[in-house]
C-alpha cells in the first residue's frame, strides 16, 4: 500500500470540479423551490440568487487566500486546523465525513434519479409505474429509489476503481451540463422578451398554497444548496498540480462562472413559461415550451447527466474524508483508513465508510423528506441544514484568520473575511427563520454525531498517551 496521493489534476480539471460540483441539480432543483418560498415573486427570487452568490464569492475569495498558504490533504480541514487549532480541524473533518458530504451526496443521487425518471417518462409516457407519475412516482416511487441506490453504488465504484476516469467524467459532465444552461440563458431570454412572458413574470405574483413566513430569508437559504460545493474542490488540494496557484484560480474563476450562469438561467427560465407553471411543474417545463417535445426531452437528459456529474464530484470528496483524518493520525482506526490501494492510489477503506454513511443519510432523507413516514419529530431538511452548519463552522476560521495572519494585506486579512463573516452569519439567521423547529431536530442529531466523534478521538489519544 502507498500512502501518498498523486498530483493528477490540472487547472482545467480543477475549474471543472468547482463549476461541475456546484452547477448541477441545485439550479434546476431549487429554482422552483425559491419561487415557492417567495410566493411566486420573481424579482424577489432574483434578489435571493444575488445575495446567495455574493455570500459565496466572499467566502470563496477568502478561502482561496488560505489555499495559497495552507496545503495538505483536505483543504477545509487544513484551514480549520491552521487557524483555530488541531481539535477544531478534527471536528471539521469528522463533520465532513459523517454529515456534510454524505448528506449532500445522498440527496444529489436522488435528484439525479428523479430527473432520469422524468426523462424516461417523457420518452415513454405510458410506462407503468408502481406509484403513478401524477402521484409522485418520479419523486418517491420504488423505481426512483432503486435508481438512486444504483447511482450511489455505480459512482462509488467509478471513484474507487478508476479515479482518473472519475476526473474525466467530471470534466465531461461539466461541458454537457452547460449546454442546456447556455441555451436557456440565451434563447429563454430572447423568447421571453419576444413573447412578453418575461415582463409578465416580473410584474405578476403567482399563486402558492403557503408562503414562507420570511420569504427572503427562506429563499436565500434555498440558494445555499444551489451554491454549495465549491469548498469540495479543496478536498483534492493534494491532488492538484501546483495547487497553491491553481486551486485559488479554480475557485475564483469557477465562482464567477457559477453566479453568472445561475442568475441568467433563472431569468431565461422565466422567459420560457409563467411563474405559475414553474411552481406547479418545475423548471423543465420551460425547455419543452421553448424547444418543443423532442429537443426539450433531449435537454432533460442533459439535465440528468449534469446532476450525475455533481453527484460524482460529491462522491469524489466523500471517499477521501476519513483518509484525510487518518493522514493526521486522527479518528477511528487511522492505520486502516489511512491506507491507499497500490493499483488505484485510492483510499479504499475510507471510500467504503463513505458509501455506508451516505446510504444511511439517504434512508433518513427518504423516510423524513420524501415518504413523510415521520411526522414533525426529527424531521429536518438534510439538503440545506448541513450546508448552513458549514457556514456556522466558517465563523471561527474567519475570525482566527483575521487575528493571526498579520503578513496579509488589509483586503485579504480584513475586508473580504469580514464580508464572508457577515454572509455566514446571515445564512445562519436565515436558516433559523426558515426552518424553525427543523433546526432543533437537526442540532440534536448533529450534537450526537459530533459527540461520538469526540469520544472516539478522546479514547484514541488516551490509548496512545
Amino acid at each position: 500500500m502507498e500512502n501518498k496521493l498523486e498530483r493528477k489534476y490540472g487547472l482545467f480539471t480543477a475549474i471543472c470540479m468547482v463549476v461541475g460540483i456546484v452547477i448541477g441539480s441545485g439550479v434546476f432543483f431549487k429554482a422552483q423551490a425559491i419561487l415557492e418560498k417567495t410566493g411566486g415573486n420573481m424579482p424577489l427570487g432574483i434578489l435571493a440568487w444575488l445575495i446567495g452568490g455574493a455570500i459565496m464569492l466572499a467566502c470563496l475569495l477568502t478561502f482561496s487566500f488560505m489555499g495559497q498558504k495552507y496545503e495538505r490533504v483536505n483543504g477545509l480541514v487544513d484551514y480549520a486546523e491552521a487557524t483555530v487549532g488541531p481539535r477544531y480541524g478534527y471536528l471539521m473533518g469528522w463533520f465532513s465525513a459523517t454529515i456534510y458530504f454524505p448528506g449532500m451526496t445522498s440527496v444529489l443521487a436522488w435528484v439525479s434519479a428523479r430527473y432520469t425518471m422524468e426523462f424516461i417518462l417523457s420518452v415513454h409516457p405510458n410506462l407503468p409505474l408502481i406509484v403513478p407519475a401524477d402521484q409522485g412516482g418520479c419523486v418517491l416511487g420504488p423505481e426512483c429509489i432503486a435508481l438512486t441506490l444504483f447511482y450511489l453504488c455505480a459512482i462509488y465504484a467509478l471513484n474507487v476503481l478508476s479515479p482518473k476516469l472519475a476526473g474525466k467524467f467530471q470534466t465531461s459532465t461539466t461541458v454537457i451540463k452547460m449546454i442546456p444552461l447556455l441555451l436557456m440563458m440565451v434563447v429563454g431570454l430572447i423568447y421571453g422578451l419576444a413573447s412578453g412572458n418575461l415582463q409578465n413574470n416580473m410584474a405578476t405574483v403567482a399563486h402558492v398554497d403557503s408562503i414562507a413566513k420570511s420569504p427572503l430569508f427562506a429563499s436565500v437559504c434555498a440558494t445555499a444548496f444551489a451554491y454549495e460545493g465549491w469548498i469540495i474542490a479543496t478536498s483534492i488540494n493534494a491532488e492538484i498540480k501546483d495547487s497553491k496557484k491553481n486551486l485559488p484560480k479554480a475557485l475564483v474563476l469557477g465562482g464567477i462562472i457559477i453566479v453568472a450562469v445561475y442568475l441568467f438561467y433563472f431569468i431565461g427560465v422565466a422567459g420560457g413559461t409563467t411563474n405559475q407553471e414553474l411552481i406547479d411543474q418545475g423548471t423543465t417545463v420551460a425547455f419543452t415550451n421553448i424547444f418543443g417535445n423532442v429537443f426539450g426531452n433531449i435537454l432533460k437528459l442533459f439535465i440528468a447527466v449534469s446532476c450525475l456529474g455533481t453527484t460524482n464530484g460529491l462522491m469524489l470528496a466523500c471517499t477521501r474524508c476519513m483518509y484525510s483524518l487518518a493522514n493526521r493520525k486522527e479518528g477511528p482506526k487511522p492505520e486502516i483508513f489511512g491506507q491507499l490501494d497500490s493499483k488505484t492510489n485510492m483510499p479504499a477503506n475510507s471510500a467504503i465508510f463513505a458509501l455506508f454513511v451516505t446510504a444511511a443519510w439517504f434512508l433518513y432523507f427518504y423516510l423524513s423528506n420524501l415518504a413523510g413516514t415521520w411526522k414533525n419529530v426529527f424531521v429536518f431538511d438534510s439538503s440545506e441544514l448541513p450546508i448552513i452548519t458549514i457556514y456556522l463552522m466558517y465563523i471561527p476560521i474567519l475570525i482566527q484568520w483575521m487575528r493571526k495572519e498579520k503578513d496579509q494585506s488589509i483586503g485579504r486579512r480584513f475586508i473580504l473575511p469580514i464580508l464572508a463573516l457577515c454572509g455566514s452569519i446571515f445564512m445562519v439567521i436565515a436558516s433559523v427563520f426558515s426552518h424553525r423547529m427543523g433546526c432543533v431536530w437537526y442540532l440534536i442529531v448533529f450534537a450526537i454525531i459530533m459527540l461520538i466523534g469526540w469520544i472516539i478521538e478522546h479514547k484514541r489519544k488516551k490509548k496512545n498517551a
